[in-house]
């Protein structure tokens, strides 16, 4: 019984970094899915309204209609078909005006860190703002 034990607990030890290391990956890969996602709602709705949203209207423009009643009647939303949605690491996606080279905004996700920059699984991830 103690060398079966053993034996499990070499092959835990053995696979165990690679599925937790394709679980950051995993990760990484719906926060960019994500994102896309997110960007072509801010599409359609630029199209219906003739703009982005700003800073301070944020993602929340997506499901809720401006305040501003001179735009309500080209808000054609909601843009989402569910709620917003939280990045992989359960926190919000960052949405800013400007962006950078040939993004008007500036949408991403800190990371698994949840601080700006970062490398590997802790990197920023989307259409980041200038730095």
């Amino acid at each position: 019984m103690l060398v079966v034990l053993v034996i499990i607990g070499l092959l835990a030890g053995l696979v165990g970094p690679r599925i937790f290391g394709n679980v950051d990956k995993a990760k990484v890969q719906t926060a960019s899915i994500q994102i896309k996602t997110i960007k072509g709602a801010l599409q359609t709705l630029r199209l219906d309204m003739g703009r982005i949203p700003t800073s301070d209207e944020g993602l929340a423009l997506l499901k809720t209609p401006p305040v501003d009643e001179n735009l309500q009647p080209f808000w054609k939303g909601p843009y989402l078909e569910e709620d917003l949605p939280l990045d992989p690491w359960n926190r919000a996606y960052q949405y800013s005006v400007p962006g950078t080279n040939d993004h008007p905004f500036a949408l991403y996700s800190l990371g698994a860190d949840g601080k700006a920059g970062g490398t590997d699984f802790d990197a920023d991830v989307g259409y980041l703002p200038p730095r």
